[in-house]
């Protein structure tokens, strides 16, 4: 199927089937990665950890996360192997790691969970990646990533409302417990679905088509590698280490901690769909993929650097409305910028360029929190962390808008598959007979 040509359309019923899961399947996927920051001050306190150890637990999801992209093995998963199974175990993983990590007590076993769930959420992108590369078309995608992003940001949101509400009065250990438990309840619907997506994907697998070396020769590949790695160092920033920051520096209670942090994921959220409905309702007014998913994705992260004032001003809602304004300013640039990347890989390469950028970005999230514990730790104050995080929203702008070039799809140089160079060599010993 192709879903770059022809008049726009309505999605399908089978096209909104997927979207849901995949859009409950990261909201999930995000309060897993984010129930660590909201416990951060009490596991602190509990275990007697460090800012510096803190930093550090904090960074480990990202090492598996990264590496495992990076490396292109989770995009390879992705591509190679039925997509609806490859989320399916990777879920489990995720989740079992979570629980895991309300049982263990010590530095060492709470830093190797958090290591496994990084491991298990690597595969996560590439696999969404592919099923938009395939199964929705280009004036959909617009809204369809926005939705995803946005369910990204809503569940950090749930997240540190419901730590605010419950880590005090019954702990932190049986909040990541029952968590991981109730999450599990995902894979019946997924798993239920797993014959009709499996079909989607039946037919020759990518991976065995085009030379991943072929990728790295693309001007725009490392565009999004570089300005993919310097948004997430905001985002990871803001997902990790807010919520310490507005305890130790603002000196919040966990209610106003929790009310400002899930007020501000929020608006990223709400601003990502705004931004997303727009972008496809103006290419399917006749506007270029590469004027919308630019324009938005540019202007939104160049505007993300108001996070800078935000660690200077004395005045708290000067503060609070610095903080809602970058983050709007975000939530425009996420609604667009996988969808670039979507449509610059296409199908055949979506899960492999998605691991692989999706790897270099994750890399922010070891230095973010890393970064910040040090810079608290030696200064007693997050101000050059905020410097730090401004910096690199300004830098990712400039990546996006001068090393990536047109948003449309790369003519790959296309190889024979194994299968196909066996059946060729049989053909020519038969004819030759």
């Amino acid at each position: 199927m192709n879903l770059e040509s022809g008049a726009p359309r309505a999605m399908s019923r089978f096209e909104w089937t997927l979207l849901v899961l995949l859009i409950l399947s990261i909201f999930i996927n995000y309060i897993d990665r984010a129930n660590l920051s909201v416990a951060a001050p009490l596991l602190r306190r509990e275990e007697g950890f460090s800012y510096w150890r803190v930093g550090l637990l904090l960074s480990a999801f990202s090492w598996t996360y990264a590496l495992l992209q990076f490396f292109g093995i989770a995009g390879w998963l992705a591509d190679r192997f039925p997509v609806s199974l490859v989320l399916a175990v990777s879920f489990s993983i995720w989740s079992a790691a979570t629980i895991a990590t309300g049982l263990l007590t010590g530095f060492a076993a709470i830093f190797a969970a958090r290591l496994v769930l990084g491991a298990g959420e690597s595969v996560a992108y590439p696999c969404y990646s592919r099923i938009f590369a395939t199964n929705i078309p280009q004036h959909h995608r617009g809204r369809a990533n926005a939705l995803l992003d946005a369910s990204s940001k809503l569940g950090p949101a749930v997240a540190i409302v419901l730590g605010g509400l419950l880590l005090e009065r019954f702990g932190w250990r049986p909040f990541f417990i029952a968590q991981g438990i109730a999450s599990l309840i995902w894979l019946i619907p997924w798993l239920r679905c797993t014959a009709a997506l499996h079909a989607s994907f039946s037919g020759n697998q990518p991976a065995d088509r085009v030379s991943g070396f072929e990728l790295l020769s693309v001007r725009s590949a490392w565009g999004t590698f570089a300005g993919h790695f310097c948004g997430n160092y905001l985002w990871f920033f803001l997902l990790t280490w807010l919520p310490s920051y507005l305890i130790g520096e603002r000196r919040l209670s966990f209610g106003g901690m929790s009310a400002v942090t899930s007020l501000a994921f929020v608006a990223v959220a709400l601003a990502t769909v705004c931004a997303g409905w727009f972008s496809d309702r103006w290419i399917a007014s006749g506007a270029s993929p590469t004027r919308v998913r630019k324009t938005i994705v540019v202007v939104g992260l160049g505007f993300s650097s108001v996070i800078l004032p935000v660690a200077f001003v004395s005045n708290a809602t000067t503060c609070f409305l610095l903080l809602i304004t970058a983050c709007l300013s975000f939530g425009a640039y996420t609604s667009n910028h996988w969808a670039i990347t979507q449509t610059l890989a296409g199908p055949l390469m979506a899960g492999r360029w998605t691991s692989l950028q999706n790897g270099i970005g994750s890399f922010a999230g070891i230095l973010a929190p890393t970064i910040a514990g040090f810079v608290v730790e030696r200064s007693g104050s997050s101000k050059l962390a905020f410097v730090i995080a401004a910096g690199a929203a300004l830098t990712g702008a400039v990546f996006w808008a001068i090393v990536v070039g047109r948003v449309e799809p790369v003519q790959w140089r296309t190889q024979p598959s194994r299968f196909d160079r066996v059946a060729t060599t049989e053909s020519d010993d038969a004819f030759q007979t």
